[in-house]
């Protein structure tokens, strides 16, 4: 069974755990529609990705 060779400090702890905190998913505004949208994601009101028509926009019922 593995066993730790020494304590492992605080501050290294604090290191590892660090990694742990959540970030707020960052947005960014589309240049067309004004809508907020992910970064490298399809804007799923018009369906446009890059310039291009990707798929057909939602229509809302």
């Amino acid at each position: 069974m593995a066993v730790p060779k020494r304590k492992v400090s605080r501050m290294k702890r604090g290191f590892r755990r660090s990694a742990d905190a959540l970030n707020q998913p960052t947005y960014v505004e589309d240049k067309d529609s004004g809508e907020l949208r992910r970064p490298h994601h399809v804007d799923l009101k018009t369906g446009m990705y890059r310039g291009r028509q990707v798929l057909q926009p939602k229509d809302d019922v």
